[in-house]
């Protein structure tokens, strides 16, 4: 997962149905905030601070979640700063605290499409330890037919060849899917590549969008 800040809603285009619907699932589906675990750990806010830009970073995390061995980098990282091995150690092995809950109106909207049997895909930026810890908890994911993970991949997004591969296992042509991501570097190569996107910000206008399409 990667930090994003959604902006406007992105127009979409008209001249050809939407025949599968590919999710983020980081801030789109499901919340995520490093601060959720180390604030329990680090209670001088300005010392939080300086931690989650200094040690353990949202650039530090990506590396893992484009496919970097986590027991290298933990090693790497505790020794440039020995004196915080134990907030290290904590990203390892208590990773899903970092992620609350779902994205308010989230399940309900996968849910609903699911029942209307709308072909479902994601393509995440996830490290795959995290997101064999993460999967099984998550029994509404049940409605997509395949997911696209970077860390099994070992290639993140916005690289086009995640883009690519994702189009060719899930069988669809670049304008037949709709992508949706929070990341806007992430919808622009998207767009590039002749998909269909939504630049999300909330699960009211996505909703809306995806009546517009016809698609609920």
């Amino acid at each position: 997962m990667s930090e994003a800040k959604p902006s406007a809603r992105e127009p979409h285009a008209t001249h050809h149905p939407v025949e599968a619907i590919v999710f983020d699932v980081g801030r789109v589906l499901v919340e995520w905030d490093m601060r959720c675990l180390f604030g329990k750990l680090i209670a001088d806010p300005q010392r939080l601070d300086w931690f989650l830009a200094t040690v353990v970073t949202e650039e530090w995390h990506f590396q893992h979640d484009a496919g970097r061995d986590l027991a290298e980098m933990v090693t790497e990282r505790k020794a440039l700063f020995p004196q915080e091995a134990a907030l290290i150690d904590a990203y390892a092995t208590r990773f899903l605290e970092t992620i609350p809950g779902p994205v308010i109106g989230s399940t309900e909207l996968l849910n609903r499409l699911g029942e209307r049997d709308v072909p479902l895909y994601a393509i995440t930026n996830f490290a795959s330890v995290f997101w064999a810890e993460f999967l099984p908890t998550q029994p509404h994911f049940k409605h997509f037919r395949d997911i696209v993970v970077s860390g099994d991949e070992k290639i993140a997004k916005p690289d086009r060849r995640i883009f690519d591969m994702a189009a060719r296992r899930f069988g669809f042509a670049p304008p037949e899917m709709l992508f949706i991501d929070d990341n806007a570097a992430n919808i622009a190569a998207a767009r590039a590549l002749n998909w269909q996107v939504h630049h999300f910000n909330d699960v009211a206008t996505l909703e809306q969008d995806l009546l517009q399409r016809g698609l609920l």
